[in-house]
């Protein structure tokens, strides 16, 4: 994908044929893929790759001269490669670039001419105690791994220390910046091959052409999980000062989405939506919010450290605190699965 914006590369057909592990596949309707190929551009000393020129700029301009790594790109010794495979060690799959989103706000702020507005606009976000700053920590790491925070720090600070940000390279202030990425990073996903499905499905077709294409996708995507598994989309992460603001819901009344295939995020209303009333958005997935009152509190308080307080969940109150047989059974094994869902929304 697009390292600024993160738009999808590939062609939906190139993104099909690898995913699928077959050079030969041919989709249908390759006039409905939007990636334009001919715009590509890379950075001339580290070939990072852009969907265009304008992404390459504003990447430029706001972080990359910072984060780019010339000729050292394929260095595994150099201190950025060595903060990446670190993470990339010890983060739950599939991989997220919550790292390097830290690492884009210090780069920021050190390109910055006036540091002092880009402090203040990541100050806006959501920030935790102590205590809550440590679960969020061990959470995102993980048993196996939460005593390699300081291994973290101490890359971090190789890679990318400045002095006047000196407060986030200690112990305490690294912490609270994992910390915050953490509560308040949106996970990101595009696919060129979801975007073609889409326009696809927007098709003005007779009934039997219709029929044909359907299947041929419907098949395409069971084809795709055996081969690939369930995680297909570019995965990405970022921060959003007005996304973050809104609280978690059982029901929740707005929904996130990338429609652009690229990190702009969309906020769409679910239903008419009063003046006053709060806007609010599910932190679970749908099948999530299918289950218990128990099961969705026990993963939002792991997760995210509350226990939900929605409507939904206040007329199930007097439910008993067990979960049904199905998720019963399940328990034991069904805790990480969830949490790999959930880590590679954070």
């Amino acid at each position: 994908a697009c390292d600024h914006c993160l738009r999808a590369l590939e062609t939906a057909e190139e993104n099909a044929q690898r995913l699928l592990g077959k050079s030969s596949l041919v989709l249908p309707h390759p006039e409905q893929c939007s990636i334009r190929k001919d715009l590509h551009q890379q950075c001339p000393r580290c070939q990072v790759t852009y969907c265009s020129a304008e992404c390459r700029q504003a990447a430029l301009e706001q972080y990359h001269q910072v984060l780019c790594l010339g000729p050292s790109r394929d260095d595994p010794t150099h201190p950025l490669n060595k903060l990446q495979e670190a993470w990339r060690n010890m983060h739950y799959p599939p991989e997220t670039s919550s790292i390097m989103l830290m690492a884009r706000m210090v780069a920021t702020i050190k390109q910055a001419k006036d540091k002092e507005w880009w402090i203040k606009a990541f100050s806006q976000f959501c920030s935790k105690t102590a205590n809550e700053e440590e679960e969020i920590v061990h959470k995102l790491l993980g048993d196996k791994f939460k005593g390699q925070l300081e291994l973290l720090r101490l890359l971090f600070t190789e890679a990318l220390y400045d002095e006047y940000l000196s407060r986030w390279f200690t112990p305490e202030g690294f912490r609270s910046l994992f910390a915050l990425v953490g509560t308040n990073g949106q996970g990101i996903g595009t696919s060129s091959l979801s975007q073609w499905v889409h326009a696809c499905d927007a098709l003005d077709l007779p009934l039997l052409q219709r029929e044909e294409l359907d299947a041929f996708i419907d098949q395409l995507y069971k084809d795709i999980e055996k081969e690939s598994g369930e995680f297909l989309n570019c995965e990405g992460s970022g921060l959003y000062v007005l996304q973050s603001c809104c609280n978690h819901s059982c029901i929740p009344n707005a929904e996130t989405s990338f429609p652009e295939n690229n990190f702009l995020l969309h906020l769409t209303a679910l239903e008419d939506i009063e003046a006053g009333e709060e806007i609010c958005i599910s932190y679970l997935d749908c099948c999530q919010r299918e289950r218990s009152r128990h099961s969705r509190n026990k993963i939002l308080r792991e997760n995210y450290l509350f226990t939900c307080s929605c409507p939904k969940c206040l007329a199930q109150a007097d439910d008993a605190d067990v979960t049904s047989d199905e998720e019963e059974e399940g328990e034991g094994e069904t805790d990480d699965a969830e949490l790999e869902d959930e880590m590679t929304d954070v």
